[in-house]
């Protein structure tokens, strides 16, 4: 059966939503903010941001496709639970934007705020003029105003769109926002036989800083750790509390919800017994790695990061690492009312769940916490890995609570500056070549590893060897390796950075350019 079409709340398509997708387009609130971007200082318009509003200014008359306005909003997590932060459109997550595959499209920036931004387009094949990174030398959406950007979306599957502005830290800026909002490609092809899509987008709110504090790793398959790795790592810890400092700072987090509302405060995701549905699912967090259960039933994935699995399979929990994503199809065939949620019981009490309730079924919701089990990428892959033209090797490192309490870190020694002016590229490719790099984690944190403006293939996994995984982003766990391959395809200057907010923030970023 085709897949029924959905509206920005992932509700079917009626005339009524088709109104409110027009509405989506053209719609605001207007509202200021107070605080500039990490590492960017108020600056006069320059000739090239001059330049970039003549081109929009002369184009004004035209409308464009979508238009996307960044303003500061109030947000309803549940009842008496209201907070204000920044959103696209008023609403988080922000609209869901349906692109078809090759379909050239403009969209309208239009920023209410008073912070220069910029969007990125997360996992698209985009030139470096519209992919929203400073690092890559994309204008910024200036503050008060607005930009006009065109584009052929590419590749299709699940993307998203979100602020790539530095926060460091201001946990009122960045990822930390509501600044995030999920994108279909339409494919070709569908994907698999379902009925029906939802779109989940996982968010933490109320950031707050703590000293220290391990991320839960156990989850991961293979767990062997690099003997050379963790000594290096486990050294510099040991040396810098020796000389009597503190644990870095980490971030935590008040309140959790899926689609913006905490569990128990939104719409139930409505299903009926026999249907397959297809579950879209977005991990927006700016630091957590996220886990997501149903109670009774299976996640058949078809699909990382957008992408189709060589080897679809049945898992009874999905595990995604800041910024991944996961298409699954369930079979709904345990009726009952369930609460979809994370395997953590704090993060879920506090709002990390969405109830899934079959037709003609009521009662409070059920959750049954699901047997143990190992997230391994490598049972998604299948066949062999073609050979790369060159291999780069990156070292992972961590200097604790070395920049104002804040852990600083490293590609190969070398820290990012904090500016949000493009520096030289430490890596340097030729179209057509295709590429490996080893990363190699000197440190006990894990990373979700992100490659702007291209797709990468998993080639080996903490030891194992695999093939066929592309993603554009791979979770590295502390003291592993792991190896990805890429075909360097879209010239121009490339960024490579962790997609956790503070890590990026403070250093764990670097840059591919082409000869």
């Amino acid at each position: 059966m085709p897949a029924n079409k959905i509206d920005e709340t992932g509700g079917p398509v009626t005339q009524q939503s088709e109104s409110r997708r027009r509405f989506l387009k053209t719609a605001g609130i207007a509202a200021g903010a107070l605080t500039l971007p990490f590492g960017t200082a108020a600056q006069p318009t320059t000739a090239l941001q001059q330049m970039e509003q003549q081109k929009t200014d002369a184009t004004s008359f035209s409308p464009a496709d979508y238009t996307i306005r960044i303003a500061v909003t109030p947000i309803e997590l549940a009842p008496n639970r209201i907070i204000s932060t920044v959103t696209y459109n008023g609403q988080f997550p922000g609209p869901l934007l349906r692109f078809r595959e090759g379909v050239p499209v403009t969209v309208d920036l239009i920023n209410d705020t008073g912070v220069p931004e910029q969007l990125h387009w997360h996992g698209q094949k985009v030139p470096t003029d519209v992919d929203g990174a400073a690092e890559e030398g994309t204008p910024y959406i200036p503050a008060h105003g607005k930009r006009r950007i065109a584009f052929t979306p590419n590749p299709s599957g699940l993307r998203f769109y979100h602020s790539h502005n530095r926060a460091g830290a201001d946990l009122y800026a960045g990822q930390y926002t509501g600044q995030v909002g999920p994108v279909y490609i339409e494919p070709k092809q569908n994907p698999g036989r379902y009925d029906r899509e939802v779109f989940l987008t996982l968010k933490e709110f109320e950031p707050t800083l703590s000293r220290g504090g391990d991320m839960a790793q156990n989850f991961l398959s293979p767990s062997a750790k690099v003997k050379e790795l963790e000594e290096q790592g486990e050294s510099a810890m040991k040396a810098s509390l020796a000389r009597g400092m503190p644990h870095g700072f980490e971030v935590g987090y008040g309140s959790f919800a899926i689609n913006g509302r905490m569990l128990g405060h939104g719409e139930p995701v409505r299903v009926k017994e026999g249907e397959r549905v297809l579950f879209h699912i977005l991990n927006g967090s700016a630091t957590e790695i996220r886990s997501l259960a149903l109670p009774g039933h299976k996640f058949h994935i078809i699909a990382l990061d957008g992408n189709p699995v060589p080897h679809s399979a049945d898992v009874p929990v999905l595990r995604l690492g800041t910024a991944e994503r996961i298409s699954a199809i369930v079979e709904m065939n345990h009726p009952g009312v369930w609460i979809m949620g994370d395997l953590a019981d704090d993060d879920r009490h506090h709002g990390m769940g969405i109830v899934v309730e079959y037709a003609g079924r009521v009662g409070k919701a059920q959750w049954i916490a699901p047997p143990l089990f190992k997230w391994d990428y490598v049972r998604f892959g299948g066949g062999t890995a073609a050979a790369p033209d060159e291999t780069f090797d990156m070292l992972f490192t961590k200097e604790n609570a070395a920049d104002e309490g804040f852990n600083r870190w490293a590609v190969n020694r070398v820290s990012y500056p904090m500016t949000s002016t493009p520096e030289p590229a430490a890596f340097h490719l030729h179209q057509g070549k295709r590429y490996r790099i080893r990363l190699r984690n000197a440190s006990d944190d894990l990373h979700p590893i992100h490659l702007h403006r291209h797709s990468f293939e998993l080639t080996r996994v903490a030891g194992r060897p695999t093939a066929g995984i592309m993603k554009d982003v791979v979770m590295l766990g502390g003291y592993q390796e792991t190896e990805v391959c890429f075909l360097a395809d879209n010239p121009g200057l490339t960024l490579f950075h962790c997609h956790q907010q503070l890590h990026m923030d403070f250093g764990f970023m670097t840059l591919f350019d082409y000869a």
